[in-house]
This record gives C-alpha cells, structure tokens and sequence, in this order.
C-alpha cells in the first residue's frame, strides 16, 4: 500500500516537474528577449526578477491543480490552463510600448520594472489558482 501512494507521488511530482520544464523552455520563446542570456551572461536583475516572478506565477496555480484535482488527467489538464495564461499574460505584458514597454525597460536592467513584472506574474498565478478552486 505505502508503495503505491510512493508511486501516485512519483507520477505527479514528475510530471508537475516536467510541467515546470516546458514552461522554463515555452516562457524563453515568448518573451521578445533572450532571458537566459540577460540573466547568466549580462546579470540582468530586472530579468531574473521578472522571470522568477513567472516561475512563482506558475507554481501557484500549480499547486492548485495538485490539490484540486479529481484525478491525474485532470491535473494535466488543469497544469496545461497554469502554463496557458501565464504565457499569454507574458505575451502581453511584454509587448507593450511606449514608455510602459517592459521590453525597452528589462533590456536596460530597470529594477522596478522586473519588481512589477514580477508582482504582476505573481498576481495573476494567484488569480488562476483561485479560478480552479472548484
């Protein structure tokens, strides 16, 4: 019996793991510039801060789907949501321009603005997870 509860841990923490992996791969893509290379190469703090905020974003709702799911289908899918708006909230915000073109202002390593992108991730992880309390 504990074998098969240490199993059913192992499927869900790998797949949430892998979950996590394809979002590190998938939020690189779209966001317009190179986060990897401004945060190991230029030490872009605004960089790192915007996308630890999206990692955070992403395990809230991440979580959620761990506890809230019915089922290991239902997690997948509900983890699949989690990737889904957080990208497409990434997309957004990073296409602004102007002078709200966090672009422009994570490119010149403008701390507030990886805070506030960081924030920003944050909330809207909290605000999926809160969605998928059902």
């Amino acid at each position: 019996m504990f074998f098969d509860y240490f199993l059913s841990f192992g499927l869900f923490f790998l797949s949430s793991m892998a979950l996590f992996l394809l979002f590190l791969f998938l939020y690189a893509k779209v966001t317009p510039y190179d986060d990897y290379e401004m945060i190991f190469a230029q030490n872009n703090t605004a960089a790192a801060l915007g996308f630890g905020g999206a990692v955070v974003g992403l395990c809230i709702p991440l979580y959620s789907a761990l506890v809230h799911s019915v089922s290991y289908g239902d997690f997948l899918m509900w983890g699949g949501v989690a990737i889904g708006i957080q990208l497409l909230f990434a997309f957004l915000l990073t296409r602004l321009s102007g002078r709200f073109s966090v672009e422009k202002h994570i490119n010149s390593g403008d701390l507030s603005v990886g805070v506030l992108m960081a924030f920003m991730s944050i909330s809207i992880g909290l605000l999926n997870a809160g969605s998928m309390s059902y």
